[in-house]
């Protein structure tokens, strides 16, 4: 009877043991195996945008390893204030690790939520973060926010514009003046061609039907060249207004290739695949690297290349070589690109 006790005790203790181990084994592959759940929200469905996305979860999954994972909760708040709210106010309840704002409108929304929880944020294609008062100075933003910005150098495409026609008398300015992204690009246009001695005609609208009628209104007001920062409304409504404005001879010089990719004449600035790359970078440095976004600085970028639609080009009556040797000398590249919904 003796060693029957004996030996249940030694049984009973040998469980304990190993039940202690396993917990020990189970706390040990908490340490070592990471799951990062990072919410991404979306501004707008448009091809520059789109794009960064999509180069945001390929950039993250490449970074996987069998002690990192990224469980990515992507929304798209298609421009709806409303809707932004719920899926941030989402995000919190699902308890994300960081949250990532394609576009000025969400990263700011997603910077005044995030205020008092000190949940981290990246932003994504913020043209002016320091003007919308998202980071304290590029270099060190000073709170729980950085990113990537798209920052626009106005005056580079203004000088394509006169590379191409040194005649031109009219440039029209079409943009959605609830853009805080189309703000500092358009008062830019505007000193330089005021400067300049050009004439220059302001037509706006927030959605699509609006953009349609701005557009109308450009062809009657005779001018000779269009304007549009990296505004996404406007981008929304290229495949909308590209060709009318083509057959007019009116080339529509804008602020992201994509809109070149959706018909537009010309599209100048940063490489959004590239953006989207180097946002997925940022995020691993805050949650793999442990950096705190208060230290780590905005990345900007390169703005020199030139894309342009060589069907609508010709549309309007330009020959290519000719507009490519006009553009080469205040370009870092110039390429070429055919009208299409998205990027491949």
């Amino acid at each position: 009877m003796m060693k029957t006790k004996k030996l249940t005790r030694t049984i009973v203790t040998l469980l304990i043991a190993l039940s202690m181990l396993f917990a020990l084994t189970a706390c040990g592959d908490k340490d070592t195996k990471n799951t990062f759940k990072v919410g991404i929200c979306n501004y707008v469905d448009d091809a520059s945008l789109n794009q960064i996305v999509d180069n945001i979860k390929n950039t993250l999954a490449s970074y996987e390893t069998e002690d990192v994972k990224f469980e990515i909760l992507y929304q798209n708040c298609n421009a709806d204030s409303n809707i932004l709210n719920q899926i941030i106010q989402n995000f919190i309840a699902q308890k994300v690790d960081l949250m990532v704002g394609v576009a000025t409108p969400v990263a700011m929304a997603m910077q005044a939520a995030t205020e008092d929880n000190k949940i981290p944020v990246i932003f994504a294609a913020v043209s002016d973060p320091l003007a919308v008062g998202l980071v304290d100075t590029l270099e060190k933003p000073g709170a729980n926010i950085t990113g990537t910005s798209d920052f626009l150098d106005t005056n580079a495409v203004m000088n394509l514009i006169f590379a191409a026609n040194p005649n031109t008398k009219t440039v029209g300015l079409l943009y959605d003046a609830g853009q805080d992204s189309s703000t500092t690009a358009i008062n830019a246009a505007k000193d330089y061609l005021t400067k300049k001695g050009i004439k220059v005609v302001e037509h706006t609208g927030t959605n699509v039907s609006e953009v349609i009628l701005a557009a109308d209104k450009m062809i009657s007001d005779n001018v000779d060249a269009i304007f549009t920062p990296s505004d996404n409304t406007i981008m929304t409504a290229e495949l909308s207004i590209y060709e009318k404005l083509a057959k007019a001879g009116i080339p529509h010089y804008t602020g992201a290739d994509s809109f070149a990719l959706n018909g537009a004449f010309l599209g100048y600035g940063v490489d959004y695949a590239n953006l989207g790359v180097e946002t997925a970078s940022m995020i691993k440095a805050v949650l793999v690297e442990k950096k705190a976004p208060a230290t780590l600085a905005v990345k900007t970028f390169d703005n020199g290349t030139a894309t342009v639609n060589t069907e609508t080009c010709a549309l309007i009556g330009y020959d290519f070589a000719t507009i490519k040797k006009a553009f080469e000398p205040l370009c870092t590249k110039v390429q070429e690109i055919k009208t299409a919904e998205s990027f491949e």
